[in-house]
């Protein structure tokens, strides 16, 4: 059979005229048979010209009819209805060839004629695509869909036509759906789930439920996580709909459904107040929460967008991004590519002036901890300094609304990169302060206010895009510390949160986002390496895929991250965002301090640095010695000079 089907097509062509041409003989034969009883009509030569028109009127019709470009791989209903046709009109045909020819043919030999040749063409398709589809299926991966519902459905039957996966039941929880048969695929209750996997040696498990809500495909993700089986996911249910997308492109599960959280539909209004036919700017826009604000912000319909970045190559590919977005969009948007430093304030005075900004996004900043810790004075003026430049800016330029992205990390920090955001929060609020006087006097003034929250999946220093790759490289995972946890939130939201906070900002507002629950980083882990369809090696399991390895806290990181400094919080018009009032420095104050913090930078003075930002109301608690690399490298080289000089005397 193997021969068979490596043949060219033409050849299969041939095969299949000449085996109809023997069901048009067998079928008539039989028909006859049937009728008389005997065969001893065929004695007449008419007879046998109606059977040879017959074969060649129904071979014609039948190639007229496409039956023979099929694929019996992939035969459908079309095909049978071909067949159907071709044997009715192959049986009228005998009718008339037996008219012409005067030949002996009983008027119900045509009807006993077609059902056999129905049965005849029809059933061996149908045996010769069963034969295909068992071969198939010895090469095939036996798999799970999950969900039997209408995608449920549809990835079945597009699996069906593909020979590398095999459908051995759908797993549903709907009563009414179980012990039932779909597609000639038996459903099962999820209860059986472990039994299925033991029994057909499943690898792989297909979740076909885009309609489901990101906690419900937890509760499923979590009852899939004790057995060491792969799951996919078919696309959005939008993607699928607005043909993005196709049931049958199977995807990794998302991030987004290991933490369970539910979508909160955005405010519209909230979202529009800043947005909607202003200027808007975002400073470090090529960033993994500044280039979601910008796709969020141009949907909005701003009248002009100021992408603000001092990486070129951000800058570019953003601004391509945008660009290649708003070619789908019903209206223009003017999209401004800018290269800067949010440390040079001329630079950001000029933009803002030029372009008459009404809000900044202010999302530039150093937020690697331990990068920030080997390059202190760096991470100071970018994130303190920077931060303030832009702030001043701001007010001189009449911006109406300034946002600052900040960060958990600016809560009792223990490393120079939460301390420099948790100054770069008092500069904003000393700001505020001093605006609120304008304000009061019905005067022009800007409307501060800052956004603090956790770690967000799937930016550039997210830990998950590290272990799915050393997954992918079967290298084993690391983790720092088997206690750690931190707040998770997708970046999609984390920027439609801030949006919306920045408008109910009032002026030197806090504002902190409910994170949901805390994730253990080492839980995670293993949830993915499970979800790989792996298991976890360890001490208990020495035979597993991948191990998880600690490998120590890094200078400057906590076990655990806090968002609020005090109890004071208070609830705002959207459910996922509260204010915080929290204690300030006045702006003379602050002023103060960003001068002594300004000379012991240009000094390279790591230790006044450090007693700078101790006795500034920060709560700055270091937890390791100083870690900046040249500043280590210098006192290194005097050391060793001394030593040098102490060997010479």
């Amino acid at each position: 059979m193997n021969f068979i089907w490596s043949l060219p097509r033409f050849y299969k062509r041939l095969i299949s005229l000449v085996v109809d041409s023997l069901f048009v003989c067998l079928a008539f034969i039989f028909a006859y048979w049937t009728r008389l009883g005997e065969f001893s009509v065929f004695k007449n030569d008419s007879v046998w010209y109606v059977l040879i028109f017959t074969i060649a009127v129904t071979l014609f019709v039948n190639i007229k009819l496409g039956l023979y470009r099929a694929i019996l791989r992939y035969l459908t209903f079309h095909a049978f209805s071909a067949i159907l046709l071709g044997a009715l009109i192959s049986a009228l045909s005998i009718t008339i060839f037996a008219y012409f020819f005067n030949a002996f043919v009983p008027r119900t030999v045509p009807i006993i004629y077609f059902p056999f040749l129905v049965m005849l063409c029809g059933g061996a398709r149908l045996l010769v695509r069963a034969m295909l589809i068992q071969t198939s299926k010895k090469t095939s991966e036996s798999v799970l869909v999950l969900g039997a519902g209408a995608t449920g459905r549809q990835l079945s039957l597009a699996l069906r036509q593909a020979s590398y996966y095999r459908v051995k039941g759908f797993i549903d929880h709907d009563d009414s759906l179980v012990n039932t048969i779909i597609q000639g695929v038996p459903v099962y209750h999820s209860d059986k789930i472990g039994l299925l996997i033991k029994k057909h040696h499943i690898k792989k498990v297909l979740l076909a439920i885009p309609r489901a809500s990101r906690s419900e495909r937890k509760k499923v993700i979590d009852q899939l996580l004790p057995y060491a089986v792969e799951v996919l996911t078919v696309p959005d249910f939008n993607d699928i709909v607005t043909g993005k997308a196709k049931v049958s492109e199977l995807q990794d599960v998302a991030l987004d459904d290991l933490l369970g959280r539910d979508i909160v539909e955005p405010n519209n209004m909230l979202m529009r107040a800043n947005i909607t036919g202003k200027v808007v700017m975002v400073t470090g826009a090529g960033g993994s929460i500044g280039s979601e604000l910008c796709r969020q912000i141009i949907k909005l319909q701003p009248f002009t967008l100021v992408l603000f970045d001092v990486s070129e190559f951000s800058v570019y590919q953003v601004d391509k991004e945008l660009n290649e977005l708003l070619g789908e969009l019903s209206f223009s948007v003017n999209i401004v590519p800018l290269i800067g430093s949010v440390q040079l304030i001329n630079r950001l005075k000029s933009t803002m002036k030029a372009f008459a900004v009404n809000t900044v996004y202010h999302a530039a900043a150093y937020k690697h901890v331990h990068l920030v810790e080997y390059n202190v004075v760096e991470g100071v003026r970018n994130n303190a300094f920077g931060t303030f430049y832009c702030a001043k800016a701001a007010i001189e330029c009449g911006v109406e609304s300034f946002v600052l992205i900040s960060t958990d990390k600016a809560v009792r920090p223990t490393n120079v990169m939460g301390a420099t955001k948790r100054i770069a929060e008092l500069g904003l609020q000393a700001l505020s302060e001093a605006e609120a006087k304008k304000a009061a006097k019905q005067e022009k003034n800007t409307r501060f206010c800052m956004v603090r929250f956790g770690n967000v999946l799937g930016s550039s220093g997210s830990v998950v895009p590290v272990f799915k790759k050393q997954i992918s490289q079967n290298q084993p995972v690391t983790v720092t510390h088997p206690d750690i946890i931190r707040f998770f939130m997708t970046i999609p939201e984390a920027a439609q949160l801030v949006i919306q906070a920045g408008a109910m900002g009032k002026g030197g507002d806090v504002f902190v986002l409910d994170m949901g629950y805390p994730v253990k980083i080492v839980d995670l882990a293993k949830n993915l390496i499970r979800l790989s369809g792996l298991e976890v090696k360890s001490d208990a399991n020495p035979n597993g895929d991948i191990e998880i390895q600690f490998t120590g806290l890094r200078p400057g990181e906590k076990l655990f991250e806090e968002l609020l400094i005090g109890d004071n919080v208070q609830k705002t018009l959207h459910e996922r965002i509260m204010t915080a009032n929290e204690r300030f420095l006045s702006l003379p104050e602050f002023i103060s301090t960003m001068e002594q913090l300004d000379k012991a930078c240009h000094d390279f003075d790591h230790e006044e640095i450090r007693n700078i930002l101790i006795a500034a109301p920060t709560d700055f608690q270091p937890t390791d010695g100083i870690g900046d690399l040249v500043w280590n490298a210098n006192k290194a080289l005097e050391q060793k000079n001394e030593n040098l000089n102490e060997g010479v005397l």
